[in-house]
């Protein structure tokens, strides 16, 4: 996107890789809830989200020690013109599907033009922004845009590619759970058992085993996925020894409950893993399309009502510090104090318009170490009677409405289950009701797609390349569309802008301008509840489970573990 990759041409291996890593063993992770698919392109069902990395390719790859940056995977050139206004690819003849056919260029437009029209409304946006898309040769087509979007030509190389000839008189968006995508990655489905377990078998024929891309990559011979029915349930059966690697969120929990007996022995190993990305969004999310919650008044009040250093202390022991807004913890993110420079120009044009905080700065309020904290309580009833919520016989109101709401969450949450227990307590002296629904991971997954609910946690991990999946994260044209990213419900023309900035600028410095004036934004509208961000990623795992010691700038993400990890005793 700017300046050079890294990689030189002939780079031969990925700098966070080690070629020499041994092949052979398993890796045994565990999900919560269940599935009723292995289809992860289409809206029906819920399928096990790891498929989608470790089974499909697309034309390119990232490299995750470079943001910004693509490589060849199944395209062996890519072609742009100055104003990236197309993009050509040619396909390597080597590329082949699990079933070992070729991948033709028919089977690429197929994937873009199916997956556009009656895919995930995830891969629609950017079938929207194409003018064209056409073959040029044997093993070579071309994408031609729309609109002016710069990083349109990354995109276009991360489509997932599936094969057509085996959607022949099938709906590709109807598929059962035994109609499994044929896909060109390294791994293949194995054995299943709905809603139990997935078995991932590397397949010995992988035809990009010999790639440099692909080097140290892959090495596992098994990555089984073992569902259980909550959290807890999973933290035993890691204990157990049912299941080799286990991610840490909690702080606390990773000090003070990982001294059993596979720990003290060496069986189990915990690791550390340190990285340079923003923090993203973790918390709970209000949705501003709901009637209680689409007053900012009342969205700051709920947030002042979140004691957060005393829920921190109960839940975490305080050692997680506080999100402080969408890209932290890197360059992208806001800077403290008013906005300046570039970053102030780009938000001037909707000053009439913008939200308090945002050109003058936003905090997050400092809260009590009492559970009372009287102080915000305070601020918080005066901005709901501003917004119209007066206190009769105890309860809030307005228009002799009541303010009541849900709050939605998966069953066998226990960590949100008392979070809110503590925060309900606070609403309740505000006069607020707050209903909690714990629901299945099925009928969680449908509540979320159909935008059905007032209150729900929220984790949005973002990247130190921001680009198009923006708008589908908080863009007004994705806010009514079922299926959508964008929870809280966003219409803000203020926000649409800064992201049209961040694709079309043609330099760093007004991508940067423009990510910053896009995190005020967010922080402003205060759809968010902030609570404590990761840190270091925790991962405890066998011992038998090795990574290379040199880690790329995004850590333990996508493309990291298990795609590096390796088995030897």
């Amino acid at each position: 996107m700017y300046g050079e990759p890294a990689l030189p041409a002939n780079f031969s291996a990925l700098p966070y890789a080690n070629p020499d890593a041994p092949k052979g063993g398993a890796m045994v992770v565990g999900n919560t809830g269940g599935f009723d698919s292995l289809n992860p392109f289409i809206l029906k069902g819920t399928s096990p989200w790891q498929l989608r990395f470790l089974g499909y390719e697309s034309l390119m790859a990232r490299n995750w020690d470079e943001p910004f940056t693509l490589y060849g995977l199944l395209a062996e050139t890519v072609e742009v013109p100055d104003d990236r206004s197309w993009v050509e690819f040619t396909l390597r003849e080597e590329a082949a599907f699990s079933d070992g056919s070729p991948v033709t260029v028919e089977d690429v437009i197929w994937s873009y033009e199916t997956l556009g029209t009656a895919g995930h409304p995830r891969y629609r946006g950017f079938w929207d922004k194409v003018e064209r898309i056409e073959q040029t040769g044997p093993r070579t087509l071309r994408i031609s845009f729309n609109i002016e979007d710069r990083e349109l030509a990354l995109i276009a190389g991360m489509r997932p590619i599936l094969k057509k000839a085996q959607w022949q008189g099938k709906d590709f968006t109807e598929s059962s759970l035994h109609d499994i995508p044929l896909g060109t990655g390294p791994y293949v489905v194995g054995d299943y058992e709905q809603g139990r377990y997935v078995t991932l078998s590397r397949n010995p024929d992988y035809w990009g085993k010999d790639l440099p891309f692909r080097r140290g990559t892959n090495n596992l011979d098994e990555i089984r996925l073992e569902f259980f029915g909550d959290q807890s349930v999973l933290f035993e059966a890691f204990k157990a020894g049912a299941v080799t690697f286990y991610r840490e969120t909690n702080a606390e929990k990773w000090a003070a409950q990982y001294d059993f007996p596979a720990v003290r022995s060496g069986d189990i190993v915990k690791s550390e893993i340190p990285h340079q990305r923003p923090t993203g969004m973790v918390g709970y999310v209000m949705n501003a399309r709901s009637p209680v919650f689409a007053d900012w008044r009342v969205r700051e009040a709920m947030i002042l009502a979140f004691n957060f250093p005393y829920i921190n202390g109960t839940v975490t022991g305080g050692r997680q510090p506080r999100i402080s807004s969408y890209f932290s913890n890197s360059a992208l993110g806001l800077r403290p104090g008013p906005a300046e420079g570039r970053t102030r120009e780009l938000l001037q044009p909707f000053a009439a318009d913008l939200l308090p905080g945002t050109l003058e700065g936003i905090t997050l309020p400092e809260g009590d170490a009492k559970a009372r904290n009287r102080r915000d309580l305070v601020r918080a009833q005066k901005l709901l009677r501003q917004a119209g919520w007066t206190v009769t016989e105890g309860k809030l109101a307005k228009d002799g409405q009541p303010f009541a709401f849900t709050m939605l969450m998966r069953q066998g949450d226990k960590q949100t289950r008392t979070v809110m227990e503590i925060y309900r307590a606070a609403l309740q002296r505000l006069g607020i009701e707050m209903r909690i629904d714990e629901v299945d991971n099925a009928q969680y997954a449908e509540r979320e797609a159909r935008q059905d609910f007032d209150m729900m946690p929220f984790i949005r991990y973002l990247s130190l390349s921001p680009g198009n999946e923006q708008a589908l994260y908080w863009g007004s044209d994705r806010a009514d569309i079922e299926g959508s990213r964008n929870l809280m419900g966003v219409k803000n023309p203020a926000i649409d802008a800064m992201i049209d900035t961040m694709l079309t600028a043609r330099s760093s410095e007004d991508f940067t301008a423009a990510a910053r004036a896009l995190d005020r934004l967010l922080m402003a509208g205060r759809y968010v509840i902030p609570i404590w961000g990761g840190g270091p990623s925790r991962i405890a795992h066998s011992r038998a489970l090795h990574f290379p010691s040199n880690t790329p700038i995004y850590g333990d993400r996508i493309g990291w573990a298990p795609d590096v990890w390796w088995y030897q005793e």
